[in-house]
């Protein structure tokens, strides 16, 4: 394994990946061009803001699997490129969460008792000492602070600001409980509402469309107290830096401090820049030793769990994958990849849709991890486009195949415990399904082949015949496979009777070695076989 590094880190996150032998080169200040000539040589790339991994640096990624950015925001990332091509990106939010909050708070402080202003009025000589009331601030304790977004930073400031004798109020659309932080926070849902009841507001919510302009024109002129300090430290597209300038000018707030811009770096002629009661810095909220530190050793951290054992911490685009199962979980997500495997083998057709079914307690949590890696299986031999956990539900639904999961409150009828099972719906009408689980010895078991019950653990090669229930089907196989010497290692026969009477019966043969084209053709021109399908799964270990 080799790790690109293209943008400087710190140097106990090169530290780290030298300490667990892996590879890595640092290229720092790669033009476009450059860097797509170089990822493909890679398994994985280590960014921070300054390397931009577009679509056309995407575009052959050869055997790069994983993108980490050390940092929060994956602006500088092309998502929709890197999960098309099943490249998993990666970010470490979490590191940071101390330093930005902390940066918050002290525009906060900042801002409130006008400390940048009088400052500069000090040191560079230009204060009438007898006149330093004009910087006189306002208490924060006692006042209302509103926290838009309460995730690990938003809940990071309250906390502080609780402590600080703050009152605190949040919003946060995505938040379902009345109160947060153990009934100490008052979540309001409607935000012109919420805007009403604060004297400071703090932004930790991400970019996009959802937030874009959220605190806008109409709000800052006609829904604001007077008394407003307004803090971003979040995305500069938050806040409408053009009305914010106004709504200062004219005095419809109070004050504002902000760390980000919806352009960085802001332009020269920025009306920000000549407003008294603005406080700005240049995107600090994470410039701390620790935390540049910290992001550095989690971004390389995060890379090789995944690159080693699939661990997934961080992800951005991986839709709630989990890899890294405990051990009496791991033996589902083994099942679903043999389901997938055998399935693919016994239809015939395109797939219309794909649907997983679940029921129990353990294999009920990670639905998205079984069906995608089910998926995965399913179209890999029917693509010339290498297919993945990342990137398979992208390239099922860009070809019209429905995915769906299921969660049964009880498992079919005549089953117990947990119990997966996927059904295939195919374009020529047909419809198969397997079922299966696992019981306490790790093993994954198939139970049900359509309507064929068995119980037998799918591993190794296997080759799946159904035939016409009639005398001498088991010795044509038997004289078949041994006149190819093609030794038959274990056997499972299971049949069902037909509503019509007529009976199929299903063979499930281990083999020591898959059977070859003639074994193949002769069984298949016997008018007894219906379906004959070889298929190759994990061993046991695997």
């Amino acid at each position: 394994m080799k790790i690109l590094v293209a943008d400087k880190l710190a140097e106990e996150g090169l530290a780290f990946l030298k300490d667990c032998g892996i590879g890595y080169d640092v290229k720092v200040g790669l033009k476009e061009d450059e860097l797509a000539a170089e990822v493909g040589n890679y398994d994985a790339l280590v960014v921070r803001s300054g390397a931009k991994v577009t679509a056309k640096v995407l575009a052959n990624p050869g055997k790069l699997r994983a993108i980490a950015r050390a940092g929060v925001g994956v602006d500088n990332i092309d998502l929709d490129a890197s999960t098309a091509k099943g490249i998993l990106v990666l970010n470490t939010a979490e590191a940071s969460t101390l330093s930005t909050a902390e940066h918050a708070l002290a525009l906060m402080y900042s801002l409130a008792r006008k400390i940048p202003q009088a400052h500069t009025s000090l040191k560079t000589g230009a204060l009438d000492w007898k006149k330093r009331s004009v910087y006189q601030g306002t208490q924060l304790a006692g006042k209302t602070l509103g926290v838009v977004g309460m995730g690990r930073i938003g809940r990071t400031v309250a906390t502080r600001a609780i402590a600080m004798d703050m009152t605190v109020v949040g919003f946060d659309p995505f938040f379902p409980a009345e109160t947060a932080l153990d009934g100490k926070v008052k979540m309001i849902k409607d935000f012109d509402q919420f805007l009403s009841q604060i004297d400071v507001i703090t932004f930790h919510v991400p970019g996009g469309d959802g937030t874009r302009h959220l605190l806008n024109r109409d709000r800052l002129f006609n829904r604001c107290r007077p008394n407003l300090l307004v803090i971003n430290d979040a995305r500069g597209e938050v806040v409408d830096e053009f009305a914010l300038a106004d709504a200062l000018k004219e005095k419809k707030i109070a004050g504002a401090a902000l760390d980000v811009y919806q352009t960085e770096p802001p332009a020269k002629d920025h009306p920000l820049f000549g407003i008294e009661n603005a406080v700005l810095t240049p995107h600090l909220g994470a410039s701390t030793d620790e935390a540049q530190t910290a992001v550095s050793v989690d971004a390389c951290s995060a890379i090789v769990a995944y690159l080693r054992t699939g661990e997934i911490r961080g992800a951005v685009n991986a839709g709630g994958i989990k890899l890294d199962l405990a051990p009496d979980e791991a033996p589902f997500a083994k099942l679903a990849i043999r389901i997938g495997r055998l399935l693919s083998a016994y239809s015939e057709g395109g797939y219309k849709s794909i649907t997983l079914r679940v029921s129990g307690t353990k294999a009920p949590k990670y639905m998205s991890t079984f069906l995608r890696l089910a998926t995965v299986e399913l179209l890999r031999e029917h693509l010339d486009t290498p297919v993945n956990v990342i990137n398979v539900e992208h390239i099922a639904r860009s070809r019209g195949i429905e995915l769906a999961q299921v969660h049964e409150p009880s498992p079919p009828a005549g089953l117990v415990g947990d119990i997966v099972g996927v059904r295939v719906e195919l374009s020529n009408g047909e419809s198969h399904r397997i079922l299966g689980t696992a019981y306490a010895d790790g093993l994954p078991r198939v139970l049900r082949i359509d309507n064929f019950e068995m119980d037998m653990i799918p591993e190794g090669s296997m080759v799946l015949i159904e035939n016409k229930d009639q005398p001498g089907m088991i010795g044509l196989v038997g004289t078949t496979f041994g006149d190819a010497k093609v030794n038959i290692a274990d056997m499972t026969i299971t049949r069902e009777v037909k509503p019509d009477g007529t009976a199929h019966a299903l063979m499930l043969l281990k083999v020591d070695s898959a059977p070859g084209k003639e074994v193949v053709e002769t069984l298949r021109g016997n008018s007894g076989i219906i379906r004959l399908k070889s298929v190759v799964l994990p061993t046991r270990d695997a």
